[in-house]
C-alpha cells in the first residue's frame, strides 16, 4: 500500500485590513452596558469625593485619555458645576513640584492603567492630599494599587490599535461620575442605555454613509476638525485617529481658534470637519464653518445640527439627544467609521498604523 501523498498545510488567510479597528468600532453599545454594570461604584465614588469637600477635579492621560478628560472638564462644570480642568503630569512627576492637592478629586485615566507616569502622578498626588480615584479597564492594575477608589471602564479587551470604545466609555464614565454628584446619575444611566440601543441601529447605518465620503478624502493631506464645548472632546478624538490610522495631518480646533490664525491656511485643498450640536456652542460652529467656506475649504458636517451648517458639502447627521453631555457619545463614532474608511481607500491597514502597537489589554 502506497502512503498518501503528503498535504500542503493551508495558510489562513490574512485579516481585512482594519478588522479589529471595525470590530470594536460595533463592539461600542455593548461596551456601554457593560459599564451600567458598574454604576453603584460610580455612585459611592461621587458621595465620597462631596463627604471629602473635592469639588475640584484634576484629570490626567495620555491620547484618548486626555481627551476624554476635555469632555470630563464639561461634564463636571455642567452638572455638579464644580471647577474641573485638565492637569499637568510634568509638574508633579517630571518637575516634582509639591502643589497642595487638598479639596480637589484627581482622576487618572489609563486604558491599561500600567502607564509610568500617570501611576506616579496619582501616587504623588494622594501624597498631596487629593482623593484619588483610577478610572481604567484593569482594576488590578498598577494604577489601580496606588488610588483610593477604582472604576472600572469595562470596556473589554481593546485589540485594536487605535481607541474607540475605551475612549466611549472614559467619557461616559465621567458624565455618569459627574452626574452622581450632582444627584442626577441614576437618570444619566438610564440615558446611557438608551444611546447604546441607539448606537447599535446608527452605526451600520453610519458606515454606509461613511465610506463614500471617505473615497472623496482618499488623496487628502491635511485636515482641521472643530467643535466647542464638549464637542471639542470629539474633535481631538476625531482628529488623533486620522492621525493614527491614515497619516493625515488632522488638527482638532475650537470652532473660534480656527478663526484666531489658522483660518490663513485654508485653501480648497484643506477640509474642514465642523461637528455641530443644537445648543449654546451653534452659532461658533456655524460662524466658523462658513469662515472656512470663504476660503473654499471643502466642509464635512456632522452631529445634531448637520443640516445646520450653511454650504457643506458632506454630512453626517445625528439624533438630537436633547444633552450636550450625551450627543459626544454619538458624534464620535462617524470620525472613527470615517478614519476605518479613509485608511482603507488610501491602501492602508488601520490595524498596523506605523510606527505604533498595541501593549496594552485588559485582563
Amino acid at each position: 500500500m502506497s502512503s498518501p501523498e503528503p498535504v500542503e498545510p493551508v495558510e489562513p488567510d490574512p485579516p481585512e485590513a482594519g478588522a479589529r479597528f471595525r470590530a470594536e468600532i460595533y463592539e461600542q453599545p455593548q461596551a456601554l452596558l457593560r459599564l451600567l454594570e458598574h454604576e453603584p461604584d460610580y455612585e459611592r465614588v461621587a458621595e465620597l469625593a462631596r463627604e471629602r469637600g473635592a469639588s475640584t477635579v484634576r484629570m490626567v492621560g495620555h491620547g484618548s485619555s486626555d481627551n476624554a478628560a476635555s469632555y470630563g472638564v464639561y461634564a463636571f462644570g455642567l452638572r455638579p458645576r464644580w471647577t474641573a480642568f485638565r492637569d499637568s503630569i510634568s509638574l508633579t512627576v517630571h518637575y516634582g513640584t509639591k502643589l497642595d492637592m487638598s479639596g480637589t478629586t484627581a482622576i487618572a485615566l489609563s486604558q491599561s492603567g500600567r502607564t509610568p507616569d500617570v501611576v506616579t502622578y496619582l501616587e504623588r498626588a494622594r501624597g498631596n492630599g487629593a482623593f484619588t480615584v483610577a478610572l481604567t479597564n484593569d482594576p488590578g492594575s498598577d494604577l489601580a494599587s496606588v488610588a483610593e477608589a477604582v472604576l472600572p471602564l469595562a470596556a473589554g479587551d481593546e485589540r485594536a490599535v487605535a481607541a474607540t470604545k475605551t475612549y466611549l466609555n472614559q467619557i461616559a464614565a465621567l458624565g455618569l461620575l459627574a452626574s452622581h454628584a450632582a444627584g442626577k446619575g441614576r437618570r444619566f444611566a438610564t440615558s446611557i442605555r438608551l444611546v447604546a440601543e441607539e448606537l447599535g441601529e446608527l452605526i451600520p447605518e453610519l458606515e454606509r454613509r461613511v465610506i463614500p465620503v471617505a473615497s472623496a478624502f482618499s488623496f487628502t493631506g491635511r485636515m482641521f476638525i472643530i467643535g466647542r464645548g464638549p464637542e471639542f472632546a470629539s474633535a481631538r478624538e476625531i482628529a488623533l485617529k486620522l492621525l493614527e490610522t491614515t497619516r493625515i495631518a488632522a488638527e482638532p480646533l475650537t470652532a473660534t481658534d480656527l478663526a484666531h490664525g489658522p483660518v490663513a491656511a485654508l485653501d480648497p485643498l484643506f477640509p474642514v470637519w465642523a461637528i455641530a450640536s443644537n445648543d449654546e456652542t451653534l452659532s461658533a460652529v456655524v460662524e466658523g464653518a462658513e469662515r472656512a467656506r470663504e476660503t473654499g475649504a471643502v466642509l464635512i458636517a456632522s452631529g445634531a445640527a448637520a443640516n445646520a451648517v450653511p454650504d457643506a458639502a458632506y454630512r453626517l447627521p445625528l439624533p438630537d439627544l436633547g444633552s450636550n453631555l450625551l450627543g459626544p457619545l454619538l458624534s464620535v463614532v462617524p470620525g472613527q467609521l470615517f478614519a476605518w474608511a479613509l485608511a482603507r481607500a488610501r491602501g492602508l491597514d488601520p490595524d498596523r498604523p506605523r510606527g505604533l502597537s498595541k501593549v496594552t489589554l485588559a485582563r
